[in-house]
């Protein structure tokens, strides 16, 4: 339990306490289990306090010195440590979840476990911390310096990272060969990659099997790609639909790069297009190994933009133009054949 005489001392103001702490500065302050919520500590002199278990939700601790302070399982939820002195401090266990570190010196903290949910650490110096199975749910991470941070076994979701120096962030356990990566985001998919076999047998599954299927699915469109569908999936391929149903955007064009450099080859319904030859002009240029299959309802006319993909790029095959649905999946096998060949043919020169 705490020192009752240590907390009356800091409960006298923050002035009293750091005279006081400098003139006994080798005395071990035990805070342990103490209830300071929502206490006035900002510029607090607390090195190598023990703060065990002590409750500071919202406590100021603005630019407080915490250098070396043992937190453990302490509840600081929603507390205030705008540039606090942080380095070597011990989180583990800490439920930091709404508090606010921003510009805070973190270099070579213990955040075993910590709950950092929806944090303001952005411009903080992290280099150096530990981070093993901490919570970091839409944390703001921004213009934060995560230099050779341990992130094994975190949760991250939703962060904000822009403008944070993201550099050999170690994503093994301690007591394993390092292996460094520079994105905190990916780092948790990069483990598990090299760990889970059977996530490995997914993604070659995906990457070798997709069939990226674009096109405008109005009720009439949909029966018919629905039917292209079937057909992929008795084919044993993996068939992804995306419906060009509303106005695009750039994270429409991110969504369909991305799904398009998982698929072996797309298929794409020209007949009644809104976008998509707008959106193949800009992914098509990227995508080097993966075919494009253009296809078309006879009669419904061509588009001079992409026609000018299809001279420009040699991944983007010969349109194919069909009558009605029932002679397209008849002839499905020899429509995709050029294209599976031809994914082929590009992976293999890659």
């Amino acid at each position: 339990m705490a020192n009752d005489k240590h907390v009356a001392r800091l409960k006298q103001g923050v002035d009293h306490w750091n005279a006081w702490r400098q003139e006994n500065d080798s005395i071990e302050i035990d805070f342990i289990k103490a209830n300071l919520s929502e206490a006035n500590l900002a510029g607090a002199n607390l090195t190598r306090a023990y703060l065990a278990r002590a409750n500071l939700r919202e406590a100021d601790l603005a630019g407080a010195d915490l250098r070396e302070a043992i937190l453990i399982n302490a509840n600081l939820h929603g507390a205030d440590l705008r540039g606090a002195d942080l380095r070597g401090a011990n989180f583990s266990g800490a439920h930091l979840r709404g508090a606010n570190l921003t510009e805070a010196d973190l270099r070579g903290a213990h955040f075993y476990g910590v709950d950092l949910r929806w944090a303001d650490l952005s411009g903080a110096n992290l280099a150096g911390v530990r981070f093993t199975g901490a919570q970091l749910i839409e944390t703001n991470l921004a213009n934060a310096n995560l230099t050779g941070c341990h992130i094994y076994g975190i949760s991250a979701w939703n962060l904000k990272l822009e403008g944070a120096k993201q550099r050999d962030l170690i994503i093994t356990q301690e007591n394993e060969p390092v292996i460094t990566v520079d994105n905190l985001e990916v780092a948790q998919f990069i483990y598990l990659l090299l760990h889970n076999e059977k996530i490995r047998d997914v993604i070659d599954t995906i990457t070798s099997k997709a069939v990226l299927i674009l096109g405008r699915f109005t009720l009439e469109r949909k029966a018919i790609l629905d039917a292209v569908r079937e057909e992929l999936r008795n084919r044993k391929y993996v068939p992804i639909l995306f419906d060009f149903d509303k106005p695009t955007s750039k994270d429409v064009t991110g969504t369909v790069e991305t799904l398009a450099r998982m698929a072996r080859f797309i298929i794409a319904d020209l007949t009644d297009p809104s976008s998509i030859p707008q959106e193949l002009a800009t992914i098509v240029p990227f995508l080097r190994t993966t075919p494009v299959l253009p296809l078309r309802l006879a009669g419904s006319g061509g588009y001079s933009m992409f026609e000018d993909l299809q001279r420009a790029y040699t991944w983007v095959l010969k349109t194919y133009e069909y009558q009605d649905s029932q002679s397209l999946i008849s002839a499905l096998p020899a429509i995709i054949a050029p294209a599976d060949r031809m994914a082929d043919e590009l992976r293999s020169r890659s």
